[in-house]
C-alpha cells in the first residue's frame, strides 16, 4: 500500500486499519474490541486484549530465532566501556531483575521510579518493571533533587532504582546525594533503593534502606512476563507543565506496542536485524519509543550510548558509532548536529569514516534549520528527514514515511502526517484554516494508539490541557501551518514551554524561582533563539524601588537558584534588568512580543498594550533595535 491510500484508509476507518495492524502483536489473548469512545472524549483501544510488553521486546524475539542475535550494544566513551548483550543475555537479565523486583514487594500495578544515567541497567529496569506489569517511571538524571522529589510525590513508587554516578564529559555526577536530599523533600517514601555502584563513585547507603543492586541480585530467581490489560499503564512520563507543576504522562500497554512496532516499520522502514540508533537518554520518551521499547519490539538491535556529540572525545564519535556498529538507521535532535557542526565546521573528522551502513538520518525533537539540514546531507551523502512528535503522543505524527511506497520528504517541513494522524489547523475561534494559513496545530479524534488518553492521578487536567481549547481535537500546544500538498509547518510552542537541545522545560517554573529573590518585583522568563541549543531561557526582571545590588550578582544568583531547582539543562544563564515589563491593559506580560524583540523579529505592537513607548526601552535593555 502507499502513503496516499495508507493515510487516507486510517482516517476514513481507523477501527479497521489498527485492528489490521494489531494482528502484528504477540497478545496473549487477541483484542475483540479495537475501539472505544468514553463519554469524557478520550478513546481507549484495544481494552479487552491482554500481552506484555517486556515478552514482545524479548521472550517474543527469542521465540522467533533471534536469540542469538544482538538486542543491545551499550558504547560508553565517557567511562571506555562496550558491551554487547545477546536477546537471550538480555532477557536472562530482565527476568533476574524482574525477580528481585518482585523479591522486593514490587507487584502488578505498582510504581517505581528509575534514576539512572545512560547505562544497560537503567534499560533492563524499565524491562523488568514491564515484566511484572509494574508501572515505571524514568526521571532523567541531570534534574535537582527538587524536581526528582515532585515526580517521587507524584508517582509514588514502591521502590527508586538509582545509581551511584552519571558521567558527563569528565566529570562525576555523584546521584546518590541528589536522591537522599529528593527523599528529604518528599513526602512519600519509597520502601527501598536499589542502588546500582559504579566505579567512578561509591555510594554510601544508608542501612535498612539501601540495597547494593549487585548484592541483591545473587540467588535471585527469575520472573516470568505477567499478562496485563492493553489499557493498563506501562510508564509515566513526566514533561513540564505551564504552571510549574509536572505531567504525568501516561502511556499504555497495548497501543504503545501496537504503535511503535507499526512506527518502526512504517516510519523509519526498519526489518528485524537492523541497527538502529535512537540517540537520546531514557530519561525522555525518545528514549522509552527509540532505544527501548520500539526497536527491540521490532526485533532489531539498539545502540545505547553513554557520550555526548562532541568532547568524548571529540566531535566525530557519532561518526565512530555508525562506522563501528553499522548503524542502519538514527534517531538525533538538531541541536547534536549543529554542536558538532560548530566543532568541526567542514566536517574532517566525517570524512575518515565509513558510513555506508546508514540508510536515512533522522531528525526531531525542535525544528531542523535549514543550513544544518543541508551541511549534513552534503557532508554525510545521505538523506536527512525531519519529523515531529511529542511526549504525548509517544511516536511521530509527522514524517516521511520510509515503509510506504509513494513517501517522498518535504524540505523545511516537518513532513506529512503519519497514517492514523488528521492534523488540522484551527483558528482562535476553532474554524479550519486552509493552506498556508497559520494557527493552532491540532489532531483530529480519535488519537491513534499509543498516544496518552490521561495523566497519572489527574484526568481532569489532561481534558482541560488538551481536549477542551477545541471540541473534537487534541490541542498540540504547537503553531504551524499545513501546505497545499499536505506538509506540516511547525511554528514553535504557543504556550510558555521551550524547547532546551529537544528538552521541554517550563518557563513559568523558572520564573517563579527567579520571582523568590527578595530583589525581585516582578519578572519574565522567555525561551529566545540560540543557533546550537534551539532556545534558551532568557531572565528580565524588574527590582523593587530602592533595590541597587549589581546586575552582575544578581544574574549569578539566580542563574545559581535555577540550576539548584530545576538542574543545569535548564540552560538559565542571563538576566536582563529593565525598568518595566510591557503588558495588556489587564496586565497580562506581553511574553510574545518579548521573544520577538529578543530574537530581532519584525511586529507590530498589539492595541492591547497598556504603553507602546516601552517597547523602546526593552529593546535597548537587549541590545536591540526596532
Amino acid at each position: 500500500m502507499n502513503y496516499g491510500q495508507s493515510h487516507a484508509h486510517s482516517i476514513e476507518n481507523p477501527e479497521a486499519f489498527w485492528a489490521e495492524q494489531a494482528r502484528q502483536v504477540a497478545w496473549y489473548r487477541a483484542p475483540d474490541t479495537t475501539l472505544e469512545t468514553l463519554a469524557d472524549g478520550t478513546h481507549r483501544w484495544f481494552g479487552d486484549g491482554l500481552l506484555n510488553s517486556s515478552y514482545l521486546a524479548l521472550d517474543y524475539q527469542i521465540e522467533q530465532g533471534r536469540g542469538d542475535q544482538t538486542a543491545l550494544i551499550y558504547d560508553s566513551p565517557v567511562s571506555y566501556n562496550k558491551v554487547r548483550y545477546s536477546f537471550n543475555e538480555l532477557r536472562d537479565e530482565v527476568a533476574r531483575l524482574a525477580g528481585l523486583l518482585r523479591q522486593l514487594g514490587v507487584e502488578k500495578g505498582d510504581g517505581v521510579v528509575i534514576y539512572m544515567p545512560m547505562v544497560p541497567q537503567a534499560l533492563m529496569a524499565m524491562l523488568a518493571c514491564a515484566r511484572l506489569g509494574a508501572v515505571h517511571s524514568v526521571v532523567f538524571g541531570g534534574f535537582a533533587a527538587n524536581e526528582l522529589a515532585l515526580r517521587i510525590d507524584d508517582a509514588k513508587p514502591r521502590l527508586l532504582l538509582t545509581a551511584s554516578c552519571g558521567l558527563e564529559f569528565d566529570r562525576v555526577i555523584e546521584y546518590k546525594p541528589l536522591v537522599d536530599k529528593a527523599l528529604e523533600l518528599a513526602r512519600h517514601q519509597p520502601q527501598q533503593v536499589l542502588v546500582l555502584q559504579r566505579p567512578q563513585a561509591v555510594a554510601q547507603l544508608q542501612v535498612g534502606r539501601d540495597l547494593d543492586w549487585q548484592d541483591a541480585l545473587v540467588g535471585v530467581q527469575p520472573a516470568d512476563p505477567v499478562p496485563v490489560a492493553s489499557s493498563d499503564p506501562l510508564y509515566i512520563m513526566y514533561t513540564s507543565g505551564t504552571t510549574g507543576r509536572p505531567k504525568g504522562i501516561v502511556r499504555d500497554n497495548g497501543g504503545n506496542a501496537v504503535a511503535l512496532i507499526f512506527c518502526m516499520t512504517t516510519v523509519y522502514g526498519l526489518q528485524p536485524g537492523d541497527v538502529w540508533w535512537g540517540i537520546s537518554d531514557v530519561g525522555w520518551v525518545v528514549g522509552h519509543s527509540m532505544i527501548v521499547y520500539g526497536p527491540l519490539m521490532a526485533g532489531c538491535t539498539t545502540v545505547l550510548y553513554e557520550g555526548k556529540p562532541i568532547r568524548t572525545p571529540d566531535a566525530g564519535s557519532y561518526w565512530r558509532v555508525i562506522e563501528e556498529h553499522r548503524v542502519n538507521a538514527l534517531f538525533c535532535a538538531p541541536t547534536a548536529m549543529r554542536a558538532i557542526r560548530k566543532a568541526d565546521p567542514d566536517g574532517e573528522l566525517i570524512k575518515s569514516r565509513d558510513l555506508s551502513s546508514i540508510r536515512h538520518l533522522f531528525m526531531a525533537g525542535e525544528k531542523l534549520d535549514s543550513s544544518t539540514h543541508e551541511w549534513l546531507e552534503q557532508l554525510t551523502g545521505k538523506p536527512v528527514l525531519d519529523h515531529w512528535w511529542q511526549t504525548e503522543t509517544g511516536w511521530p505524527v509527522t514524517a516521511p514515511c520510509i515503509g510506504l511506497e509513494g513517501h517522498r520528504p518535504g524540505p523545511g517541513s516537518s513532513n506529512r502526517a503519519v497514517p492514523g494522524y488528521d492534523v488540522q489547523i484551527l483558528g482562535e475561534l476553532g474554524e479550519l484554516l486552509g493552506p498556508g494559513e497559520q494557527g493552532s496545530v491540532v489532531i483530529a479524534l480519535p488519537l491513534p494508539p499509543g498516544c496518552s488518553q490521561t495523566l497519572w492521578n489527574d484526568h481532569p487536567r489532561y481534558l482541560d490541557a488538551y481536549l477542551h481549547s477545541f471540541p473534537g481535537y487534541f490541542h498540540t500546544g504547537d503553531g504551524g501551518y499545513v501546505d497545499g500538498e499536505g506538509f506540516v509547518y511547525i511554528m514553535g510552542r504557543t504556550d510558555d514551554v521551550i524547547n532546551v537541545a529537544g528538552h521541554r522545560l517550563s518557563t513559568g517554573e523558572m520564573e517563579d524561582l527567579v520571582g523568590q529573590h527578595p530583589a525581585v518585583a516582578e519578572c519574565a522568563v522567555i525561551g529566545v533563539h540560540d543557533d546550537i541549543k534551539g532556545q534558551v531561557p532568557l531572565g528580565m526582571i524588574v527590582l523593587k524601588d530602592g533595590i541597587e545590588e549589581s546586575a552582575v550578582q544578581l544574574q549569578g544568583e539566580m542563574v545559581a537558584l535555577v540550576r539548584e531547582r530545576i538542574g543545569a539543562l535548564a540552560c538559565l544563564q542571563r538576566i536582563v534588568v529593565v525598568k518595566r515589563l510591557p503588558k495588556t491593559r489587564s496586565g497580562k506580560i506581553l511574553r510574545a512580543v518579548l521573544r520577538k524583540i529578543a530574537d530581532g523579529e519584525t511586529f507590530t505592537p498589539p492595541s492591547t498594550i497598556d504603553d507602546p513607548a516601552i517597547l523602546a526601552e526593552i529593546s535597548s535593555a537587549l541590545g536591540r533595535s526596532l
